[in-house]
């Protein structure tokens, strides 16, 4: 594989993994602020040490390990603070999620071809709900139904798709 291919696959794993990597280091923080001021910090480093990714090995655990270390750093510089963390609950608290994380690796996988046997209308619900972020009332106005009528068929959807991928991941292990 060229070079220009490598950094285009690295760039689109480093652009699908911002919200679980966030979400990691928030977990090790406790605080929205400097979670993101962290993440930005391991977004330099991962972005400078992009030749040392092996291809075909998992970006998500690589780049949590890298984060890990970005959040001990901060730490170790905010010392002063006594309600930090100690580096030891961190390191427990970062191997627990990269655990997570990797099982939401397999529930998403799961969850794509569950999601394709949908009713286009309950699809086109759950993906402006959850994947666009979009209020109830504005999803209950673009389907021309009420709020409670949306409210309902959500949950129903999601119990299916629930449904789904527990059968999905029983048929895998």
């Amino acid at each position: 594989m060229n070079q220009d291919a490598n950094h285009e696959d690295f760039i689109r794993c480093l652009t699908e993994s911002q919200t679980r990597l966030y979400g990691y280091v928030y977990s090790l923080l406790g605080d929205h602020s400097l979670a993101a001021d962290v993440v930005q910090e391991t977004n330099l480093v991962l972005w400078r040490k992009m030749d040392e990714f092996v291809p075909g090995q998992s970006f998500l655990r690589w780049a949590f390990g890298i984060a890990r270390f970005q959040v001990l750093s901060h730490y170790r510089d905010q010392k002063r603070d006594r309600l930090l963390l100690d580096s030891e609950l961190v390191e427990v608290i970062g191997r627990e999620s990269e655990l997570q994380a990797e099982g939401f690796d397999s529930f998403r996988l799961a969850l794509r071809p569950c999601l394709k046997l949908l009713a286009p209308n309950h699809r086109s619900m759950i993906e402006q709900r959850y994947f666009h972020s979009m209020p109830i009332a504005e999803v209950a106005e673009r389907c021309g139904r009420s709020v409670g009528a949306i409210k309902t068929a959500l949950v129903r959807i999601r119990q299916q798709l629930g449904n789904c991928v527990q059968k999905r991941l029983a048929t895998e292990a």
